[in-house]
C-alpha cells in the first residue's frame, strides 16, 4: 500500500511529492481517528452517567449479610422491612443478593410488564432433587421445554374435560371421608375433629387416587394416604428449608447440614412408588390387550411417552419417564397445598360463624343443593357466597406468602432500582394483600368483597378470579409463571369445603375463638389446628 502511494506521489522528473502522500494519507485516517475520538467520548459518556443504584436495605455482617437477623415469620419481617425502605428494598443472605417486592403496582412490573425476565423460578439444590433435575413445570428453565410441559399439565391434564373424567373419583374419596366422620367420630362422642387434618386427609386420598390408586407400592411397602402425606409434608419442610449449599454455593458439595441428603432419601421412597405405579399399570395394559379403563393422570402420561411425533417432526406432546415422575411429583404436592387451602378456607368459615356469617354459607348450600342431595360438581359455581369466603380467606392467609421466587435473566430497572441478573426475587403478596390503599379496611375478614353485588369500594368483585388479572389478588401468583395447578386447587378446596360444610354443622368448643396465628414455611401453616365439632346435618348420606 505505502509503494502505491510513493508511485503515485512522484512528478515527471522522478522528485518525491509529499504533499499528496499527506493528503492520502489525512483522508484515510480521518473517518478512523473520529471513529476512535467517538468510542472515546462514549465511554466517557456512559462512565459519569452511573447505572441506577441498588435498592436500599438493612446492613448485614460480612460474609453472612443479614441471615443472622432473620425470623421464622419471613412474611411479618419483609412487611416490617417494607415499612423502613419502601416496597422494594435488598438483603445480602450470605453470598446471595435477594430484592423483596412489597406493593402491588412493582409486581405488575416484575409479573406483567418484564414477564419474559422474570420467567424462571430460582432452584434450590433441594428443589432441584426433589424435581429430578428440574424437569418439572414449576422449576424448568422457561424455554422450548417448559412450554411443552406446561402446554401437557393446563391442555391435557388439568383441562376441563379431563377433570369432568375424574370427578367421580374425586367424589368417591370424598363420600368416604364424610362417613368416616360420621361413622368413626360423630358416632364416637365428644372428641373434636381437627378440620385441617380431616381435609388435609381428604385431599391427599383424592390425588393418590387420580395419580393411580389410594394405595401405592414402594418395594415392599404400601403407602397409603397417611404415608403419602407424611412424605409431602417431609419434602415441604426440607424444600422450604434455609440452606448453606444455597446461600454459599462453593459449599455446596460439603452437603453441611445434610439436606440435600435427607431429600434425597425422600425421593428414593417416591421414585420406587412411581416406578411400581408405572410398572403395574403397564402390566395392566399389556393384559388388557392395550386398553385401559380408567383415566387418571398416570394413565396421560403413560400415553404421553409412548406419543409419536407430529407431522411437523416435533415432540410437542412427548415427554420423558423424568419428565413424568416429576410431574407426578408436583400433583402430589399439590395435596399438601390443597391441605392448607382446605386448613385456612375451614378456618375462614370459623371465623364467618364466629362473625355471625356461618348461617350464610349453610343457608347458601341449603337452597343450592338441598337437604335431600349431597354437593355435586355442578353446584360448585352457583356457591357464590362460599367462593366469596374461601377468597377471602386466601386474601387474608394466601397459601405461599412470598411466592415460589424468581430471577432475572438479565439485569432489569424496577421502581428506579437496578435488580442485577440473578438476583432472588420474593414478592410480598401477603403484604400485597393488606394494603390499605388496595382494600378497605384490609385486616377485617369480610367475604363480601368478592360479592359482585357488594357496595364496597374495592374493584369490581367479577375481576378477582385465582388466576391473577388483578394484581391486587394473587394469592397463586400471576403471569406465565403463576401457579399451573389452580384450576385442580380450586375445584378441590370448593368441593371438598361444600362436601363437609353441607353434610355437618360445625361449631367450636364452648367459649372457643379461631386462632388465627401461622407459622410461615414454603406455605403458610396454621400455628393451631382448628378444633371444631360435626352434627350431622343430611340423613341421606348415612344409609
Amino acid at each position: 500500500m505505502w509503494s502505491t502511494w510513493l508511485e503515485y506521489a512522484r512528478n515527471d522528473n522522478d522528485e518525491l511529492v509529499v504533499g499528496p502522500i499527506l493528503t492520502t494519507l489525512f483522508l484515510t485516517l480521518l473517518p478512523l481517528v473520529l471513529l476512535i475520538i467517538f468510542l472515546l467520548h462514549r465511554r466517557k459518556s456512559t462512565q459519569t452517567i452511573p447505572a441506577s443504584p441498588l435498592p436500599p436495605g438493612p446492613t448485614g455482617l460480612p460474609l453472612v449479610g443479614y441471615l443472622p437477623f432473620l425470623r421464622t415469620d419471613l412474611h411479618r419481617q419483609f412487611t416490617e422491612l417494607s415499612s423502613l425502605y419502601g416496597p422494594i428494598y435488598k438483603l445480602w443472605l450470605g453470598k446471595k443478593l435477594c430484592v423483596v417486592i412489597g406493593s402491588t403496582s412493582l409486581a405488575k412490573q416484575v409479573l406483567r410488564d418484564h414477564d419474559t425476565v422474570f420467567a424462571n423460578h430460582d432452584m434450590s439444590v433441594t428443589a432441584y432433587v426433589a424435581t429430578y433435575g428440574g424437569n418439572d413445570i414449576v422449576f424448568q428453565p422457561y424455554g422450548p421445554e417448559w412450554k411443552k410441559l406446561r402446554k401437557i399439565f393446563v391442555r391435557e391434564m388439568l383441562s376441563k374435560s379431563s377433570l369432568d373424567g375424574m370427578y367421580g373419583l374425586r367424589r368417591e374419596e370424598v363420600m368416604k371421608s364424610v362417613r368416616h366422620v360420621y361413622d368413626v367420630v360423630y358416632k364416637a362422642g365428644t372428641s373434636p375433629v381437627d378440620f385441617g387434618s380431616l381435609a388435609g386427609s381428604t385431599v391427599v386420598n383424592v390425588i393418590m387416587s387420580m395419580i393411580g390408586g389410594v394405595s401405592l407400592k414402594a418395594g415392599e411397602k404400601t403407602i397409603d394416604g397417611v404415608e403419602f402425606r407424611k412424605l409431602t409434608t417431609e419434602l415441604m419442610v426440607l424444600i422450604g428449608k434455609p440452606n448453606v449449599s444455597d446461600l454459599f454455593p462453593g459449599l455446596a458439595w460439603l452437603d453441611i447440614q445434610g439436606i440435600e441428603r435427607e431429600t434425597k432419601k425422600v425421593i428414593r421412597v417416591f421414585d420406587a412408588m412411581f416406578g411400581s405405579a408405572i410398572e403395574e399399570r403397564k402390566r395392566i395394559i399389556t393384559e388388557g390387550g392395550g386398553e385401559v379403563q380408567r383415566k387418571d393422570f398416570l394413565q396421560l402420561l403413560l400415553e404421553m411417552i409412548n406419543d409419536h411425533d407430529h407431522e411437523d417432526g416435533t415432540n410437542a406432546t412427548t415427554i420423558s419417564l423424568a419428565q413424568l415422575k416429576a410431574i407426578l411429583m408436583i400433583i402430589g404436592h399439590c395435596s399438601g397445598w390443597n391441605g392448607h387451602n382446605n386448613d385456612c378456607a375451614g378456618m375462614g368459615n370459623g371465623r364467618a360463624s364466629q362473625e355471625s356469617r356461618g348461617n350464610e354459607v349453610q343457608e347458601e348450600l341449603t337452597q343450592v343443593v338441598g337437604l335431600t342431595n349431597t354437593v355435586e360438581d355442578f353446584h360448585l359455581s352457583k356457591l357464590t357466597y362460599l367462593n366469596a369466603v374461601i377468597k377471602e380467606t386466601l386474601r387474608l392467609h394466601p397459601p405461599v406468602p412470598l411466592l415460589v421466587p424468581r430471577y432475572p435473566s438479565q439485569s432489569t430497572t424496577i421502581g428506579g432500582y437496578n435488580v442485577p441478573k440473578g438476583a432472588k426475587i420474593f414478592l410480598n403478596v401477603w403484604a400485597m394483600h393488606k394494603d390499605p390503599s388496595n382494600w378497605e379496611n384490609p385486616l377485617e375478614f369480610r367475604p363480601e368483597r368478592f360479592l359482585n353485588n357488594s357496595d364496597d369500594d374495592d374493584d369490581d368483585a367479577s375481576k378477582f378470579d385465582l388466576l391473577g388479572n388483578n394484581f391486587n389478588f394473587i394469592p397463586f401468583g400471576s403471569g406465565r409463571r403463576a401457579c399451573a395447578g389452580v384450576p385442580l386447587a380450586e375445584r378441590m378446596l370448593l368441593y371438598v369445603l361444600a362436601s363437609f360444610l353441607h353434610a355437618f354443622e360445625w361449631e367450636l368448643p364452648c367459649g372457643g375463638k379461631v386462632e388465627l396465628s401461622e407459622i410461615c414455611g414454603i406455605v403458610l401453616k396454621k400455628r393451631e389446628p382448628l378444633l371444631i365439632f360435626p352434627t350431622p346435618r343430611l340423613s341421606i348420606i348415612y344409609r
